[in-house]
Parts: structure tokens; C-alpha cells; sequence
């Protein structure tokens, strides 16, 4: 997509099918002689025109609004022009058809030429990449306006349009200069040790260093949030067969989504709903009972069960309260903990549930959580559990739409400052090293905002956008 990022583009900016209204949007370097051209009258800039947009025979296709906003003053840094017509998939097809062919016209006043050469379809995301090509915005903020799109809760929206505004990549600008400015130091110290003054005491590289690793821990914290709010929670209810899983998760969604008798084995495959708490979404799926079966049908669930939960973000274990006595049963929910255990890592959280309480007294000292699946008691405790679980502080301020490639790499920083700390304490002997620490932790910082050449992850995370946008 790179090698033609020169190319004039044009495409629907608007969703898919029916609408009141419908956007075709242009964008290259010059578009004044095309657009009247098109339109028969040259638009003022950024104002708008109500306007027959005609066929190649002076026909309207529609009638609607036309929007001219040159370069650089625009979304891509590039002249753009905008048709907002009715939103009938046809008409926007036509008004697209209609700016392709006119492109490719041969105009004959004068010298002969084509009116607007190499005019295409855009490429997903394409109008986003040019204006992070020309400067408009940067990778994180780029990458924030698909978040913006595709939030799916208000929480998730918000945070978005704080990175958009480019909140997120204000904060990694000061990490930056302070991860500079502490670099410089050290290369000055390199460059003159003949010098008496010691740059690196005299400056508190020390305090310096000190006050940027703890900078990074709360921009990780706030970062780790923003990727909770996008990518949600993945979220495994595993027990025994009637332990009221399938009851679970529907109090939990509010609606009848999974099939519930009493009748073991009745959950055969996964059952999965997003909700959300508190802006978080949290993906919960019900799997089928664990136990050892003789049935074809159900073995296939029992082991999409296990592959569930071996990749959850967290699992809750739903004991039966009316069977909590019983030895096979204890025995058994001994052998799914031994195996839950053996195939989650420590840092995965399992909680344990204690369903029914509606029909069982619970004993004292139970560890976990006592609900009733059927009547709602407790559910208010296991939200707020899960949140817990999740790492979610809703207190946290100024929060940001991150990505998990974003906190990989602020991890990538802290342990680049952890060695660049190491080094420093080692002395002046170490000081190259520390150099290089530092160099790649401004690596790691520049690739958040994208200032760095990896065409390929550029290619990737723009493809992943909508046409038009």
C-alpha cells in the first residue's frame, strides 16, 4: 500500500447499506480543477455547497452537499473532497463510477490530457494512513480512530477519543524527551572524559532515571487499563456437569442464551456472550461439564472445554452448593482443580464459585464466592470480583485506548530503565552500555507512535480499518 501512497483515492466513507445519508470522499494533492470539473463550479473552501451532482450527460444522480477542504488543511494533508448524498448504496456506487470515469477522461481544451491521473478505489484505512503519512496524526492516534469505531461500550468510546485527541501520545512524548535528555548526558560524558566535571553527578542521572522509571509504571498502569477497555476479559465458567453454568451465564447476560435442564451433559459446545461492567467488556463462556464420558458428542465438548480454558484471561469454577457434601462429588471437583491447576499458569486467576444458595445452606468457610444463579443473590459480588481480577481500577483519571502492542512495548522500555539502571550503578566503565539501553528504550517509546520505518506493521494495522476511513 506504501509504494502508491501517491495515488488520488476515492471511496464510500459510509457503512454498508441503507442510510439517510451517504459520504463519497476524495483525497490527492490536487483536486481544485478535478472537483469543478465534476461539479460544475468551483466550491470556497471548508464550506458547504448544496448542489446537483451530475452524470456524464449533465443528469443529477443526486442532489446533496459538496465540501472542498485543501491541503494541508485537511484530515490527509491532502486536498479532500467530500459528497454527502442520500445513503442508497446505488446512488453512492453511481457518484463513485461517475468521479472514476471523469479521472480517466481525456480533456481535449488545449493540450490533451487525462484530468486526474491514477485515480483508484482506496484501500482500507488508506485515508487514515496519508494523514499519518503527512504529519496529521501519529500511529497511536491512527490506531485510535478504529477504536473509536469499533468501541462497543461508552467507557471503551471515551478512552478512544482521548487517544484520538492524543493524549496517549503526549505522554509518551515527555517519557521521550526525559529518556533523551537523559541519553544526552551520557553520550556527553563519553564524548569529553577528560573533563573534570562529572556530567552524569553533577545532572542526578540517578534521580533522573529513578523519576522516569516511575513515570512508565503509572503510563503502563493507565496503558493496561486502555487495553482492558478494548480488549475485554475472556472469561471461562468451567464445573461439573448441573453445577449451573449454563444458569450462570445467563443471569450474568440477562437473557435465556444457553439451554438449561436438568439433565447432565445438556451443554455440548461453547456458549459465548460480551457484556459489560462498568464499561468493561467481559467475554463469558459456558462450556460443557467436565467429566468422563462414554459419548461421542459430548467428549468433543468436554475437550473444547479444556482448550477454553487453557487460553481464558480467567476461570470461574461453579461448585453445587446441594451436592457440596457428597464424596464423588468433592472427589471430582478435586481432579478438575488438580487439572485446571496443571494447565494454567500461576499469574491466570481461578475463582471459585458456590452456586445455588437458593437450595443449600453454605457452610462456614467456604473459599469464594456464594450465589444463587437462579434468584440473582451474589451477582453483584462476582462482577465486582471479575473487575478485581481483571486488574480494573475505575478510579484511574485520564484514561486512554491502548493496545496490547502498546504495553508490550512500555514493558520493553521498563526493562531497558531496569539494566540502564544496573549499568549506571556499575560506573563509568559501563557507561556505552547504558547508552545503548537507553537507545533502545527511545526505540521502543518511538514505535507506540510509529516514528520508525516498519512498513509491514504499518501495512497491517491500517488494513485492518474500514474502506473509506
Amino acid at each position: 500500500m506504501l509504494s502508491r501512497h501517491s495515488d488520488p483515492i476515492a471511496a464510500i466513507a459510509t457503512a454498508s447499506g441503507r442510510g439517510a445519508v451517504g459520504i463519497v470522499r476524495l483525497s490527492g494533492k490536487s483536486l481544485g480543477a478535478f472537483t469543478q470539473a465534476l461539479l460544475g463550479k468551483a466550491l470556497r473552501p471548508r464550506e458547504a455547497t448544496y448542489l446537483p451532482f451530475p452524470d456524464e450527460k449533465g443528469q443529477p444522480i443526486d442532489h446533496g452537499l459538496a465540501l472542498f477542504f485543501p491541503g494541508p488543511h485537511s484530515f490527509t494533508g491532502e486536498d479532500v473532497l467530500e459528497l454527502q448524498a442520500h445513503g442508497g448504496p446505488v446512488v453512492l456506487q453511481l457518484l463513485v463510477a461517475r468521479c472514476l470515469a471523469l479521472a480517466n477522461s481525456v480533456q481535449t481544451e488545449g493540450v490533451s490530457s487525462v484530468l486526474l491521473p491514477g485515480l483508484r478505489i482506496a484501500e482500507a484505512g488508506e485515508f487514515t494512513q496519508r494523514a499519518f503519512l503527512n504529519n496529521k496524526l501519529d500511529l497511536a492516534q491512527a490506531e485510535a480512530i478504529a477504536d473509536l469505531i469499533d468501541a462497543s461500550t461508552e467507557a471503551a468510546a471515551r478512552s478512544a477519543s482521548q487517544s484520538l485527541s492524543g493524549a496517549f501520545s503526549k505522554e509518551i512524548g515527555i517519557l521521550r524527551d526525559a529518556l533523551i535528555h537523559l541519553r544526552m548526558l551520557v553520550e556527553a560524558t563519553l564524548d569529553f572524559p577528560e573533563e573534570e566535571i562529572d556530567f552524569l553527578q553533577k545532572a542526578d542521572a540517578v534521580g533522573q532515571l529513578q523519576r522516569l522509571q516511575q513515570a512508565l509504571q503509572q503510563v503502563l498502569a493507565k496503558a493496561t487499563q486502555g487495553a482492558l477497555l478494548r480488549e475485554g476479559l475472556k472469561v471461562v465458567i468451567a464445573g461439573q456437569p448441573n453445577a449451573g453454568k449454563s444458569s450462570l451465564l445467563n443471569a450474568l447476560a440477562g437473557a435465556e442464551l444457553a439451554i438449561v435442564t436438568p439433565i447432565a451433559g445438556t451443554t455440548r459446545d461453547k456458549v459465548q456472550e460480551t457484556i459489560q461492567i462498568e464499561g468493561v467488556p467481559l467475554h463469558i463462556i459456558d462450556t460443557a461439564g467436565l467429566r468422563a464420558s462414554d459419548d461421542a458428542v459430548e467428549k468433543i465438548g468436554i475437550e473444547r472445554a479444556w482448550q477454553a480454558i487453557e487460553t481464558a484471561d480467567a476461570v470461574l469454577f461453579l461448585h453445587d452448593l446441594t451436592r457440596s457434601s457428597a464424596i464423588e462429588y468433592i472427589a471430582a471437583d478435586a481432579d478438575i482443580a488438580g487439572a485446571i491447576a496443571e494447565k494454567l499458569p500461576a499469574s491466570i486467576p481461578v475463582i471459585h464459585v458456590w452456586n445455588k444458595s437458593d437450595a443449600a445452606t453454605p457452610e462456614t468457610g467456604l473459599e469464594g464466592i456464594v450465589l444463587s444463579a437462579k434468584t440473582g443473590v451474589g451477582l453483584d459480588a462476582l462482577r465486582q470480583n471479575l473487575l478485581t481480577a481483571a486488574g480494573w481500577q475505575p478510579a484511574q483519571s485520564g484514561a486512554f485506548m491502548a493496545r496490547q502492542r502498546h504495553v508490550q512495548a512500555l514493558h520493553l522500555v521498563g526493562q531497558h530503565l531496569d539494566m540502564a539502571s544496573e549499568w549506571l550503578a556499575s560506573g563509568s566503565a559501563a557507561l556505552d552500555l547504558l547508552a545503548e539501553e537507553l537507545r533502545l528504550g527511545q526505540n521502543a517509546l518511538n514505535s507506540i507512535t510509529g516514528e520508525f520505518g516498519a512498513d509491514d506493521l504499518l501495512g497491517v494495522i491500517f488494513s485492518k480499518f474500514c474502506i473509506g476511513k
